[in-house]
């Protein structure tokens, strides 16, 4: 009876330590690697790849040939010139934020130049839209200053 116990207690054990380890190799060796938004918990950070937002913008937008190759060349910039600020140590984070947003409006405004009427018209929604998303975003939870009503 004792005998019996202790190999089922050295049973369990065993399978209590291997547990982990299968799991941390089966996550390891998974063939797709994960993208940068799983990564960050469903958040990315960072501008989007310049092609990738380049086809979005034509999808949404449906943008001539002409307007997609000069949409990429703008986006292409647009990362270039946050990189080299990313690796700027001399400024304030203040200061990098500003020149982040100068930046973008710069990037924003040559996009929208390139577009007809009836695109700029769904530019600008889909801008308003995004400004919307961000004061939420930032604003934190909408209740953030009322008190909860007391348990009953």
């Amino acid at each position: 009876m004792l005998k019996t116990n202790w190999l089922v207690l050295a049973a369990a054990s065993a399978i209590l330590i291997a547990v982990p380890f299968a799991t941390a190799q089966d996550s390891q060796s998974s063939d797709q690697p994960a993208s940068p938004a799983q990564e960050n918990g469903g958040r990315h950070h960072g501008a989007p790849d310049p092609a990738r937002r380049t086809a979005e913008l034509t999808k949404q937008l449906k943008l001539t040939s002409d307007q997609q190759a000069k949409v990429l060349e703008a986006l292409q910039s647009e990362r270039s010139q946050t990189e080299s600020l990313h690796q700027d140590t001399s400024l304030s984070q203040q200061d990098r934020r500003a020149k982040m947003m100068d930046i973008h409006k710069t990037t924003d405004s040559q996009i929208r130049g390139l577009l007809e009427a009836n695109q700029q018209k769904k530019w600008d929604e889909m801008q308003a839209k995004r400004e919307q998303w961000m004061q939420n975003r930032h604003a934190g939870p909408p209740d953030a200053g009322q008190q909860a009503p007391p348990p009953q």
